[in-house]
């Protein structure tokens, strides 16, 4: 299964791919809006977005690119490494 994560603390986005691997997942992570943000989305089978840490043009780009492609987004407020393993326990069975 592959994830791709929006927004999160820069410090911490290695750890983000570390737990989406102890889930057997493929993780992209986006701590901040690169150039070229709606094509290198790809087509995950999840889309992870901690709304606190992440600009409103890249919200705008991830809602656009999940309703062209049925994609589901989990919104969560805290970018903690719990909340994102609780997000991962809901979408991707171990």
């Amino acid at each position: 299964m592959s994830v791709v994560v929006i927004g999160g603390n820069d410090r911490m986005a290695s750890r983000y791919k570390d737990i989406c691997r102890s889930y057997n997942c493929k993780a992209k992570v986006f701590t901040q809006i690169p150039s070229d943000f709606e094509n290198k989305l790809g087509d995950p089978d999840l889309m992870v977005v901690f709304t606190n840490t992440c600009s409103h043009k890249m919200v705008t780009s991830v809602n656009q690119r999940s309703s062209k492609r049925n994609i589901p987004v989990a919104r969560i407020h805290n970018a903690s490494v719990n909340a994102l393993k609780s997000v991962l326990e809901q979408y991707c069975r171990q």
